[in-house]
């Protein structure tokens, strides 16, 4: 059972292989979700009210709010200057992350986010330079957007 799984047996479950299919999985239907702004708009909401009811987000988590605003950023054609395979990747990332049908629940303490931060630090892994570049993107021509 889930619950009886120690972090040595997480560890053990969640290879490298395994988080690669889970994450190449998402970018599909990230692929599918980038083709109707209704949808991508309804899935940022639900993403964004999800992280409202994490105690504590650190590490990778805490990157979370970025993605989520480059994202929009790109949607709304703000910003354009990522390419659409960062785009995929990073929205497969978060539609990971907010699934409820993941490998381990997010309401078990402890080990319930360690899945999504295995595939958002793979999909962060990739598009890190795409990050750091909007970040300075935002500096200099958003200071004040949330």
């Amino acid at each position: 059972m889930i619950d009886d799984l120690s972090e040595e047996k997480v560890v053990e479950v969640l290879n490298e292989e395994e988080v690669q299919a889970r994450f190449d999985k998402s970018k599909e239907k990230a692929k599918k979700l980038l083709e109707d702004k209704d949808k991508m708009d309804r899935f940022l909401e639900r993403l964004e009210k999800k992280l409202k009811h994490i105690p504590v987000v650190g590490g990778i988590l805490s990157e979370i709010p970025v993605l989520i605003l480059l994202v929009k950023a790109f949607i709304e054609k703000r910003y354009l200057e990522i390419p659409i395979g960062s785009i995929i990747a990073i929205v497969g990332a978060l539609l990971y992350f907010l699934s409820p049908l993941d490998l381990f629940p997010d309401i078990l303490p402890a080990i319930g986010l360690v899945d999504d931060a295995a595939v958002l630090t793979l999909a962060f892994k990739l598009v890190h330079d795409d990050v750091v570049e909007f970040k300075a993107w935002r500096g200099k021509n958003q200071p004040k957007e949330q």
